[in-house]
This record gives structure tokens, C-alpha cells and sequence, in this order.
């Protein structure tokens, strides 16, 4: 999904939380910013379910729950709430939440043109000041194409990236899946 400023007062977190409730259509909150969250296209929705119908099976074993677009992540107390594509969380306090959840172990935000540079760069920032988060997952929407930067020592993230004919491992959940199940059903503008 593409996050598009528009023009709304600032408003504080409480604030935020409460109007955004009440909204017919998404937003995203950046330090006191509105973003509003605009429709993304039918393969980066196919995608984005592929990847969670994958996942979901093998997390239930595992007492984690996947949540798709519509489920809010607080990237920082007070001040920075995302829409991710797809969030893994396992921790018992988010299992239980009806809002939001605080301790993401796996984001995964689908690519498109309007928003792999800022998924990459400011969201990518926001992301990794996350304790829990251990793996952030960026699938080109656009060509077979999946990055894997995993959380390593300190500051450290380990980059990885998957293309046609690989299998993707997410570590921090003992997941493999051969790319092309990410892909089903995609037909690319190129073909």
C-alpha cells in the first residue's frame, strides 16, 4: 500500500488513534503527521496472500499469528503507527491486542514503484528500532525478486536476496519457501 501525505493537522498519538478508528479508509502516523494509505494493485495483494497463506500453517504450530494490510503496528510508543503488508508476531501481549501490535518479530512490506524507495529508507529506519523485529522482507511486486535483512549483532542487519529458482528462509521462524509460491498466479507487464 502507498502511504500519500495529504493535508491534515497535526495531531498527537492519542488523537490519531482515536480518529483513526473512526475512518473509513487507513492512515499511518509519523510523528505526528497523517499519512493516508492508498489502494495498492490486484498483484500486490496476490502476493502479499500468497505469502501469508504460506506462512500461516507453519505459525500456528509455533503459537504465532500472521496479520495481513489491515493490521496496525506501533513502530514507536507515541509516535509512529504503519500498516505493514504482512506482520509475523509471536509475542504473547500482541496475541492477546485488538488494536495494534507492539512486538513484531517479521514485517513484510510488498514493493511498487511509488514505494520501495521509502520502504527501503525512512520505513526501513523506523523498523529496525523495533527490539523484537528480526527480520524485514521487502518482495519486489514488480519481477521475482525477494530482500531478507536479518537482524545480526549490535547495529547489524544481514542482507539477503532470493530471485527465481531459490528458497527463502526466514530464520527467526524456521520458514522456507520456494520464491515462485510468493509469485502464483503473477503475471508480469514483461510477459
Amino acid at each position: 500500500m502507498i502511504a500519500n501525505p495529504q493535508k491534515y493537522k497535526k495531531m498527537t498519538a492519542e488523537e490519531y488513534l482515536k480518529w483513526e478508528s473512526q475512518q473509513e479508509l487507513r492512515h499511518e502516523y509519523v510523528d505526528g503527521e497523517i499519512l493516508a494509505m492508498t489502494g495498492g494493485t490486484i498483484p500486490h495483494n496476490e502476493i502479499a496472500l500468497n505469502f501469508y497463506t504460506a506462512l500461516r500453517p507453519h505459525l500456528r504450530q509455533r503459537g504465532c499469528r500472521a496479520n495481513v494490510s489491515d493490521v496496525k503496528v506501533q513502530a514507536n510508543q507515541n509516535s509512529r503507527y504503519f500498516y505493514p503488508d504482512l506482520v509475523v508476531t509471536c509475542d504473547p501481549e500482541d496475541l492477546k491486542s485488538r488494536e495494534f501490535v507492539q512486538h513484531p518479530k517479521i514485517i513484510v512490506e510488498v514493493l511498487s514503484p511509488g514505494t520501495a524507495n521509502y520502504d527501503r529508507g525512512d520505513k526501513f529506519k523506523y523498523y529496525r528500532q523495533m527490539p523484537s523485529l528480526q527480520e524485514y522482507v521487502l518482495v519486489d511486486s514488480e519481477s521475482i525478486s525477494v530482500e531478507v535483512y536479518h537482524r545480526g549483532e549490535g547495529k547489524m542487519w544481514l542482507y539477503y536476496a532470493f530471485t527465481n529458482g531459490d528458497t527463502i528462509a526466514l530464520e527467526s521462524i524456521e520458514f522456507e519457501c520456494a520464491i515462485e509460491l510468493l509469485y502464483e498466479g503473477i503475471i508480469f507487464d514483461n510477459q
